[in-house]
C-alpha cells in the first residue's frame, strides 16, 4: 500500500436544463445535426451582444440554497481568454472573482457509515464551448458548434477528498442534488455533467505535492479508474526521487490510463478581465426568496423520510434516494402496494435496477412501469402468486409487456394455499424420500431445503412457501 496521502478537488461541470443557451436565444435540445444551434451570438460575429438567461441564473441561487452556500448580490461576468478550435470568440463568458455561488458545503456519507464534510469553494455560471469531432475525418476535425453556449454551473470543491471512496461519494451526492433541483438531467453519457479531477500525493504533515489535472471525466467508474491510475503514476514517480509535473491529463478509458494534454495553466494564463458586454448581476433578496420558495425535497430530508415514514434501513433509504427517479419510482410502487415498504424496496432495489442496468436504459425508458410492478407486488403481498413465480412473470412483462394478472390467469399460476391440497404434497415427498428422511431426522438439518425444493418441484413453484414449511415441520418432528 502507498504510503502518500491523496489530495483530491473536483470541478464539476453541470449542464443546466434551460431551453436556450445562457447569452442567446439558440436551442440547447441534445442529439440535433451539427451547427444547426448555434446563432451570432454564439459564433461571435462582430455587432452581437450577449444577453444573460434568467433561468440560468435562479438555477444558480436554487444550488446555492441546496448546499447553504453564499450568495453573490453583485456577481461579474468575465471574459477567460484561451484557444481553442471549438471556441469560435476565443475567449469564453465565465465568472473569476465574483461568482454567483459563495462558499458552501456538502456532507457526504461513506462505507462504514461516517459522514464527512466537504467545502465547496464556489460555483459560477459560464458558457460551454463546441466540440471538436474527429470519428469521421482523416487527418482532420470537424467542429461542431450546436454546445457552444450551453450554460454550465462550475461547481469547484475544496482539496478536502482524500481517498477514492470520499471523491465518488462527492461526486454522486452533487450528482443527485442537481438532478433533485431538476436543474441538470445528470445525463454523462451526453455530457450534461462531467468532472475534472485534480490531484496532488504528500506525506503526513509535509507540504502538498504537486498537482495535475484530469479533465472530463464522464462517469464515475471512469472518475474512480482515473484517480487509481493517477496515484499508482505518481506515487511511482515520487518513490524513484523524480518530480510531478503541474499539467492537465485526459483519461483514456479503453487502455485504462491518464496521458499528458498540456502543461496546467493558472488564473493569469487566462488573462480574465470584465466583460465589456454584460453588466454586473445583481440579485434581491426577492430574487432569492422566490428561488427558495421552488425548492423541492432534497436528498438529505427525503433519506431521513424514507427511514421514518417507509422503516427503511440507512442502506436501503441512500440507495433509493441516490437519485431523484429512482426515489419518485419507488414511491408511486408504495401508492399501489400499501405498506409493504420493505418488499417494495426490495424489488426495485434488485430486479427491476437490475434489468435496468443490464439493457442500460434510464427509468423512464422502462417496459415496466410503477403501476405494473406494484401489481406484481400485490400478488405476492396477497398470496396470489410466490416471489419465485412473480420474477417469472415480472421477466416475461420485461420482454413481452402484459396485464400481470391475465399472465397469472393464462399461464396457471396462481398459488396454492389449499391446505390438503399441500399437505397431500408433502407426504408423498416424505414417503418417497426415506433415506433422506433419516439422515434428517439424525440431525442433517440442512436437508429440511431439500424437502422443500421436492415439494415446489412437484408443485411447479406454486405451493404457499410459508404452508410447506409449516406442515413440513410438523410432519418431519419425531
Amino acid at each position: 500500500m502507498t504510503h502518500w496521502q491523496p489530495v483530491i478537488g473536483l470541478e464539476i461541470h453541470a449542464q443546466l436544463a434551460t431551453k436556450t443557451k445562457i447569452f442567446s436565444p439558440a436551442s440547447t435540445k441534445f442529439g440535433s445535426p451539427p451547427n444547426t444551434q448555434a446563432c451570432a451570438i454564439d459564433l461571435g460575429l462582430p455587432g452581437v451582444l450577449p444577453v444573460l438567461n434568467k433561468e440560468a441564473l435562479n438555477m444558480a441561487i436554487q444550488f446555492a440554497l441546496a448546499i447553504e452556500a453564499e450568495i453573490g448580490k453583485r456577481s461579474i461576468f468575465a471574459r477567460k481568454n484561451y484557444f481553442y478550435p471549438d471556441l469560435p470568440k476565443g475567449y469564453q463568458i465565465s465568472q473569476y472573482e465574483h461568482p454567483i455561488v459563495g462558499k458552501g458545503n456538502i456532507s457526504i456519507t461513506l462505507a462504514d457509515k461516517t459522514n464527512k464534510i466537504v467545502g465547496i469553494t464556489r460555483a459560477h455560471l459560464e458558457e460551454d464551448a463546441g466540440k471538436s469531432l474527429h470519428e469521421n475525418f482523416i487527418n482532420q476535425s470537424g467542429i461542431d458548434l450546436n454546445r457552444a453556449g450551453t450554460p454550465l454551473l462550475e461547481i469547484v470543491s475544496e482539496p478536502d477528498l482524500f481517498s477514492i471512496e470520499e471523491t465518488i461519494a462527492y461526486a454522486k451526492k452533487i450528482h443527485a442534488i442537481v438532478q433533485y433541483l431538476h436543474i441538470c438531467d445528470g445525463n454523462m453519457q451526453e455530457g450534461s455533467f462531467r468532472m475534472d479531477a485534480n490531484i496532488s500525493l504528500h506525506k503526513q504533515n509535509e507540504p502538498l505535492g504537486t498537482r495535475a489535472e484530469i479533465k472530463n471525466i464522464n462517469s464515475f467508474k471512469f472518475l474512480e479508474k482515473a484517480l487509481e491510475y493517477e496515484i499508482e503514476r505518481q506515487s511511482e514517480l515520487l518513490d524513484n526521487g523524480k518530480e510531478v509535473i503541474q499539467e492537465t491529463r485526459l483519461f483514456d478509458s479503453e487502455k485504462g490510463e491518464t496521458r499528458s494534454m498540456r502543461s496546467k495553466e493558472e488564473a493569469n494564463d487566462y488573462r480574465y478581465f470584465p466583460c465589456p458586454d454584460l453588466l454586473p448581476v445583481v440579485i434581491t433578496e426577492k430574487d432569492i426568496d422566490q428561488a427558495r420558495s421552488n425548492l423541492p425535497e432534497l436528498p438529505d430530508a427525503r433519506r431521513e423520510r424514507f427511514q421514518n415514514d417507509y422503516e427503511l434501513s440507512q442502506y436501503d433509504a441512500n440507495v433509493l434516494t441516490a437519485s431523484r427517479e429512482i426515489a419518485d419510482f419507488y414511491e408511486q410502487v408504495c401508492q399501489v402496494v400499501g405498506n409493504h415498504y420493505k418488499i417494495c424496496a426490495n424489488w426495485v432495489m434488485g430486479d427491476f435496477s437490475g434489468m435496468l442496468n443490464q439493457d442500460n436504459l434510464y427509468i423512464h425508458e422502462s417496459p415496466v412501469n410503477s403501476t405494473q410492478l406494484g401489481k406484481l407486488i400485490q400478488r405476492i403481498t396477497d398470496s396470489t402468486i410466490s416471489g419465485k413465480i412473480a420474477k417469472d412473470i415480472f421477466e416475461h412483462m420485461w420482454e413481452n409487456g402484459g396485464d400481470v394478472d391475465q399472465i397469472i390467469e393464462q399461464k396457471g399460476l396462481k398459488q396454492i394455499t389449499d391446505v390438503a391440497a399441500i399437505e397431500k404434497m408433502v407426504d408423498e415427498v416424505i414417503a418417497n424420500n426415506p433415506e433422506q428422511v433419516a439422515a434428517y431426522l439424525s440431525g442433517k438439518d440442512k436437508l429440511f431445503g431439500f424437502f422443500v425444493g421436492q415439494i415446489m418441484k412437484a408443485s411447479q413453484g406454486k405451493a404457499n412457501p410459508a404452508e410447506v414449511n409449516k406442515l413440513l415441520k410438523q410432519k418431519l418432528i419425531p
